[in-house]
């Protein structure tokens, strides 16, 4: 059997997508909308409460589901999701900007958060593809917090506008993924295209930083002053 002639094909359909939304009981002129997503074989449930913790009980926190479901383990039923592969690269970052734009539109507008108030927050497989999105999309989102995570491997030359967001980027020295000597180099790659550029090298392996709460809440508050403070007053 000759199988050297083989076709590729392609189509599009639609694909039911979910993310989990919490808010605080009174929403005002401080809030801020936060869009979270996991890290590769997470969830939302877990990311909302990563993040919750990370930001404080004022803001507005939408905890979106990768797309990617499959089986943590072949002795487990628990489940996992992702945001995509490399191969085909196209359709994956198609497939999060569409999804991000979404839902900081549909939560952005139920809650009365303009772009001007609208942050984009990942862990580890999602970092990389948030840069990527704020780079494309500038007028969407006010800033990017990126935890444990990469930069776009094309970011020096890629087809990307400025970013006008401001971006916090918090790496771990004993990152066993993100090495601290490709991780150290991030700040000035990032720089090349953002003008605001806050980074930090912490302690610890590739988990989400129990001491990133306070760095998220001066980052917060200078960007958006009164917004950072955990509760009002």
């Amino acid at each position: 059997m000759n199988l050297e002639n083989i076709r590729r094909c392609s189509f599009k359909t639609s694909l039911e997508c979910r993310y989990l939304v919490h808010a605080p009981p009174a929403i005002d002129g401080q809030t801020v909308l936060v869009v979270a997503l996991h890290g590769f074989s997470s969830n939302p449930e877990a990311m909302l409460r990563l993040t919750a913790g990370m930001m404080g009980p004022r803001h507005v926190i939408a905890s979106v589901e990768g797309p990617n479901q499959f089986f943590v383990s072949k002795d487990s039923s628990d489940v996992g999701y992702g945001w995509g592969a490399h191969k085909p690269p196209g359709s994956s970052v198609r497939l999060h900007h569409e999804m991000l734009l979404h839902v900081l539109h549909e939560a952005g507008n139920e809650y009365g958060i303009p772009a001007a108030r609208r942050i984009l927050a990942g862990f580890s497989q999602p970092v990389a593809m948030n840069y990527r999105f704020a780079a494309t999309h500038p007028d969407e989102i006010r800033g990017v917090i990126g935890i444990c995570g990469g930069v776009p491997r094309n970011w020096e030359e890629g087809p990307y506008q400025p970013v006008t967001a401001s971006i916090l980027h918090i790496g771990r020295r004993q990152d066993e993924f993100y090495l601290p000597e490709v991780t150290e180099r991030y700040a000035e790659r990032l720089r090349l295209r953002a003008a605001d550029v806050e980074f930090h090298l912490l302690e610890g392996g590739h988990r989400f930083p129990s001491k990133a709460a306070p760095i998220a809440e001066a980052w917060l508050e200078r960007l958006l002053p009164g917004s950072g403070r955990r509760s009002h007053g």
